[in-house]
């Protein structure tokens, strides 16, 4: 089952809706945190009518979310141009999801820097290896994955492929960006034998006010630059077929043996 057939299915409560989470969006005893994020954000994006652009969010990956989820949302502050909203996800074990997103529209400015570069050597879209449907976590057969870059001779701490959903129809297009941001493994995971992996802190930040592409296809990019006791850090960023930065972002995962 989708995310529009989610939402569409999705019941209204006070403050946002309650929904089911599809088994097939499950990544082990939790649901995928794009998943997760994307339900937040249509909860937000519901809330308050004729929202400016998202511009930045920072979710927290607080605890396993599994089957019935209520889905809610709260106005912090609404501004003559920005608009903070946190939502949360929850089920009855108690908070699973929290997330704050800033809504902002347009200014006038002097100041011009597009400094994010996609990575050198790139295959296009469809290219290079395929990820089978049945390698990696449960959500995997929800999008189509390809290397973007050849294989590489000696392991490093970086992941890039090209990622679309398979099922985007009638989706918000910042809500569709949420839903394929987090689908890369961790970029350590090239060096990684054995073990469990979680995320705990995510922050996005967009970087244009309506992401475009061609095919719904994203490059997205996880490269780990910390690892240490349990924990590592991550930087990401996301790029559309024409090589345009879309979004950048960080990452804080919990890593277990």
């Amino acid at each position: 089952m989708s995310l529009p057939a989610t939402l569409a299915a999705a019941r209204p409560i006070d403050g946002g809706f309650a929904a089911t989470i599809p088994e097939d969006w499950m990544q082990g005893r939790t649901s995928y945190g794009g998943f997760s994020a994307a339900m937040a954000l249509a909860a937000a994006q519901r809330l308050v009518p004729d929202l400016p652009p998202l511009r930045s969010a920072t979710v927290n990956f607080v605890g396993p979310l599994a089957g019935e989820v209520n889905v809610t949302a709260r106005l912090l502050r609404q501004g003559r141009n920005a608009s903070w909203i946190s939502a949360e996800v929850t089920n009855e074990a108690g908070v699973g999801l929290t997330a704050t997103f800033v809504f902002m529209g347009p200014v006038e400015s002097t100041l011009h820097v597009h400094d994010v570069p996609p990575p050198a050597g790139l295959l296009p879209p469809g290219a290079g290896y395929q990820m089978p449907d049945d390698k990696g976590p449960g959500f995997g057969p929800q999008f189509d994955r390809f290397f973007a870059l050849p294989r590489q001779t000696v392991p490093r701490p970086e992941i890039n492929w090209w990622v679309r959903a398979r099922d985007r129809a009638g989706l918000d297009p910042m809500v569709e960006m949420m839903l394929v941001a987090d689908a890369l493994p961790p970029g350590v995971m090239p060096l990684i034998r054995t073990g469990p992996v979680s995320s705990m802190t995510w922050l996005i930040n967009l970087l244009t006010p309506l992401p475009e592409t061609d095919e719904g296809w994203f490059l997205l990019r996880a490269a780990g630059n910390y690892a240490e006791k349990g924990c590592s850090s991550q930087d990401m960023a996301i790029w559309n077929t024409r090589g345009e930065a879309v979004a950048v972002g960080m990452q804080s995962i919990a890593l277990f043996g």
